[in-house]
C-alpha cells in the first residue's frame, strides 16, 4: 500500500491547520507536505503534524529561503523533512531567454550539492512554464534537468498536462530523476470554474489509473502527494481524492 500525502498548500484559505491534519490522519493519509509559509514556527508545526500521528517527508519551500542553506537545513532537522523541492519562480522571473534557465540549473545544482551534503533530497516541482519553448526552441524543464544532474524531480503531472505534454514521455527519460508525484486532477473544458478548472482526483479527466501504473513502472517515485490549487472545500477534496487513490493497484 503506497503512503499517501497531501500538499498542505491546498488547506491555506482553511486556516485551523491542526483540526485539518487530524482530519486527514483519520481519512487515512499518512503524511503532508508544508510549504514555505508554515516555517515560521518549526518547532510548533512539527509537534502539530505529529500530534496527528503525520510524517512530513517532503516540504516546499521557495528559492529566496533555499538560499540560507544553513536556516533552511535546520528547519528540515527539526520538521523531520527528507526531501525539499523548490516549488516555483515568480512570473517576472521567467524569461524566453534560453541562458535565464542555464543560470537557474547552475544556482539549483549547487544548492543540491549543499543539501545533499547534509543528507537532504532536493528538487524540483514544476507548473506548465516549464514547457514553453525558449526563444531557441528548447524547454526550460529540459535545462533545467540536464544542466542540473544531480537536482531530482517532482512531477506535477496535471502541470504537465496543462503544459500540452505526454507524462509517458517525460517518465520515461527522466524516471531516475523522479522521486515524488502530485497526484491532482483537470476539470473538464467549462466546469469548476471556482476551483480554477481543478478537479478531486478522479473526478476530473486525467487517467490517474493508468498513470500511476506507469509511474510504478517507469520512475523511482516514492512520495505521492495530492494536491488541489483552490478547492471550495478541503474536507471534500481530501476525502473524495484518497478514497480514489485507495483503489489504484
Amino acid at each position: 500500500m503506497t503512503d499517501f500525502s497531501l500538499q498542505l498548500y491546498s488547506a491555506r484559505n482553511f486556516p485551523l491547520l491542526e483540526p485539518a491534519l487530524q482530519k486527514l490522519a483519520a481519512l487515512g493519509y499518512t503524511q503532508v507536505e508544508p510549504f514555505g509559509g508554515q516555517f515560521g514556527d518549526p518547532a510548533g508545526l512539527a509537534a502539530m503534524i505529529k500530534a496527528s500521528g503525520l510524517t512530513a517527508p517532503t516540504a516546499h519551500i521557495g528559492l529566496d529561503m533555499l538560499k540560507d542553506t544553513a536556516k533552511t537545513i535546520d528547519i528540515a532537522g527539526t520538521v523531520g523533512i527528507k526531501t525539499i523541492y523548490c516549488p516555483a519562480i515568480p512570473k517576472e522571473a521567467r524569461s524566453q531567454d534560453e541562458k535565464h534557465w542555464e543560470v537557474l540549473a547552475e544556482t539549483l545544482a549547487g544548492l543540491a550539492n549543499t543539501y545533499n551534503k547534509a543528507g537532504l533530497g532536493f528538487g524540483w516541482h514544476n507548473h506548465d512554464f516549464e514547457f514553453v519553448p525558449t526563444s531557441s526552441g528548447k524547454l526550460p524543464m529540459n535545462i533545467i534537468l540536464d544542466n542540473a544532474p544531480t537536482l531530482e524531480w517532482e512531477v506535477d503531472v496535471a502541470w504537465l498536462v496543462k503544459g500540452k505534454q505526454t507524462p509517458d514521455a517525460w517518465f520515461g527519460k527522466y524516471g531516475s530523476r523522479i522521486s515524488a508525484i502530485h497526484v491532482k486532477d483537470l476539470a473538464a473544458p467549462g466546469q469548476n470554474a471556482n476551483e480554477d478548472g481543478w478537479a478531486d482526483v478522479g473526478y476530473g479527466t486525467l487517467d490517474w489509473q493508468q498513470l500511476y501504473s506507469s509511474i510504478k513502472a517507469k520512475t523511482k517515485a516514492k512520495y505521492f502527494v495530492m494536491e488541489h490549487d483552490n478547492p471550495s472545500d478541503f474536507e471534500r477534496f481530501a476525502s473524495r481524492s484518497i478514497a480514489t487513490v485507495k483503489k489504484w493497484k
